[in-house]
């Protein structure tokens, strides 16, 4: 009985994102059109795709979704792991530069006045049901009602635990901040209540193709000087809320330009040809650059959705930031490998690089640091 139990627990846990990996298995009416456009070099006129990759599968569902009811290579991890919270400061202006991760690929960066939220997820599970979906294990390192007022959102994708609409609406609502993402991901946005941006400076939603840049603010408001602007850049990932509608809108990787400093934000990714981190680093020098580390087992099928360590370290080493840090582990258990395996992984691979400690970073939740002036 309890063995059928934890069967039953592990198959709720991974339901939602075996059924994104499956969309086979789901009915043809939840697919939707998130966006209408000319064709290009990644959308078909009906779906977005990887350049040179086309409409990859991302790996074998059937065998996924088969390990996952029977949990086979799956690490076990703790129900909970302690957090020691931040309250942050209300703004970090000049040139100044202070990073807090706040868990999974939520990371909140304070410099020039501009408070930056990536990929912000409060919920409790990364998952379109509350009752099932990978939970959270760790706590945001920063409550919502601690968290400073934010001028500018970033979403990388589609997926759950990258946007999440709950978090979302409590940040419309109590801040109006601009909020940045790809293509067809601004119909899901303005069907929970947050608008497109009705003008140049304002606040709202504004989605955008590959190298299409925005303004953030009138840098003469925030900045200091010089023009503060967000790009969204290629990288290699895919999309789904509801499985039939794969792809419907596009994912991206973000430059985010400053005076102080410019941040190079991955998103959610994988490796690809690596073609796309030459592109990015042609972009720099970053200042910052937010990593994924984690979620990466089995490799076989994990592979075309998600880096490795030894892959981010790759991706490190091209982009040669100041100062990177290491998100996407740790919070909820999307993939088989263990809770602790992607910084132990990084930390190995840094000392035989000579890759200095705080070079890349992959920090507890809760924890603020300063990044060097290039």
């Amino acid at each position: 009985m309890r063995r059928l139990l934890k069967g039953l627990g592990t198959a709720l846990l991974f339901l939602a994102v075996a059924l994104c990996f499956a969309p086979s298995l789901i009915p043809p009416f939840l697919d939707r059109i998130y966006y209408r456009g000319p064709p290009s070099d990644h959308f078909d006129g009906e779906r977005f795709f990887n350049p040179g990759f086309g409409h990859y599968g991302g790996g074998n569902p059937r065998s996924f979704v088969n390990r996952v009811l029977t949990a086979d290579g799956r690490a076990e991890w703790p129900s909970e792991v302690p957090v020691r919270q931040t309250v942050p400061p209300r703004r970090v202006n000049g040139s100044e530069m202070r990073v807090t991760w706040i868990g999974h690929a939520t990371v909140l960066v304070q410099t020039g006045g501009l408070n930056i939220l990536t990929d912000p997820i409060w919920s409790e599970r990364a998952s379109p049901f509350s009752f099932a979906g990978p939970k959270r294990v760790r706590a945001p390192g920063v409550k919502f009602e601690d968290l400073p007022k934010i001028d500018l959102v970033v979403i990388s994708h589609n997926h759950y635990d990258h946007m999440d609409l709950p978090t979302l609406k409590r940040l419309w609502a109590r801040d109006r901040p601009l909020i940045v993402t790809s293509l067809g991901n601004d119909t899901i946005l303005r069907n929970a209540g947050m608008p497109p941006r009705a003008t140049e400076y304002g606040p709202g939603v504004e989605a955008l193709d590959w190298g299409q840049p925005t303004l953030i603010s009138r840098h003469e408001d925030r900045t200091g000087g010089g023009p503060a602007y967000v790009v969204p850049l290629r990288n290699h990932h895919w999309g789904s809320r509801w499985g039939t509608d794969r792809n419907r809108a596009l994912w991206s990787a973000f430059l985010i330009k400053l005076p102080g400093g410019d941040i190079f934000f991955a998103g959610d990714t994988g490796w690809g040809d690596g073609s796309w981190v030459k592109e990015a680093a042609a972009q720099g020098p970053y200042r910052l650059a937010i990593i994924p580390i984690g979620a990466y087992e089995p490799r076989d099928f994990m592979k075309t959705n998600h880096v490795n360590p030894e892959e981010a370290v790759h991706m490190f080493e091209m982009l040669r930031p100041t100062a990177a840090l290491g998100i996407h582990w740790g919070t909820f258990q999307l993939t088989f490998e263990a809770i602790n395996d992607p910084p132990s992984r990084l930390a190995n691979l840094r000392r035989a690089r000579g890759i200095p400690a705080n070079g890349f970073l992959a920090t507890e939740v809760g924890r603020t640091f300063s990044v060097p002036a290039r």
